[in-house]
C-alpha cells in the first residue's frame, strides 16, 4: 500500500530501524516512536514522547494519527486471533 502511495521501496525496507536512518524526517521519526509506543501493550506514551509529538503536529493530526494506529492493530490483533494470513500487499 505505501509503495503504491509514493513512498519509496528503501524508506519502507529501512522501517526496522527507522531511528538511526536519514530517510526519515523528525517528525516521521517521532509519528513511528509514537506507533511502537502505542502498539507495545507494555509500556506507555511517555510525556516526553507526546511533548516531542505535539512539536510536530496539531490536535487533529495526533487524533487521525491515534485512529490509525489503532485501527491497524485491532486489524492486526483480529487478523491473527483468527489465523487469516497476510493478503501480500507488499512484498520485498
Amino acid at each position: 500500500m505505501s509503495s503504491r502511495l509514493g513512498v519509496p521501496t528503501e524508506k519502507i525496507e529501512a522501517l526496522n530501524d527507522y531511528t538511526k536512518s536519514p530517510l526519515f524526517t523528525e517528525a516521521e521519526k517521532v509519528a513511528l516512536e509514537y506507533a511502537d509506543a502505542i502498539t507495545d501493550t507494555r509500556r506507555d506514551v511517555e510525556d516526553e514522547l507526546f511533548a516531542r509529538l505535539r512539536r510536530h503536529y496539531d490536535d487533529d493530526t495526533i487524533a487521525e494519527l491515534m485512529m490509525t494506529i489503532a485501527w491497524e492493530n485491532a486489524s492486526s490483533r483480529f487478523n491473527r486471533a483468527f489465523r487469516i494470513p497476510s493478503q501480500g500487499f507488499w512484498k520485498r
